[in-house]
């Protein structure tokens, strides 16, 4: 059985990088938040995490944010949140 993070860094960004891969710049970063395990599942099956006015639905094992609401609204187009490369994961 794996161990869920307690935390993670994530950011908000313009798009994703050339090519879809790669880490975010915390540099180019629009907003960034810590966002911490509440310890119940989102509707998207994954843990859900919040901080900050992020609430977000992270698979622990890709790292990947499968579901997110920033100060309670969906993402506008040519948004995307990713985790920071690096970022706390208790």
């Amino acid at each position: 059985m794996t161990t869920v993070p307690r935390s993670f860094e994530i950011l908000l960004v313009p798009g994703f990088p050339r090519g879809g891969t790669g880490a975010p710049d915390p540099a180019t970063a629009l907003r960034s938040a810590v966002v911490t395990a509440t310890g119940e599942t989102g509707a998207s099956g994954y843990p859900r995490y919040v901080g900050e006015g992020f609430e977000a639905d992270i698979d622990p094992l890709t790292r990947t944010v499968e579901a997110v609401l920033v100060d309670g609204a969906e993402l506008d187009y040519g948004l995307t949140v990713r985790i920071a490369a690096g970022a706390p994961n208790e």
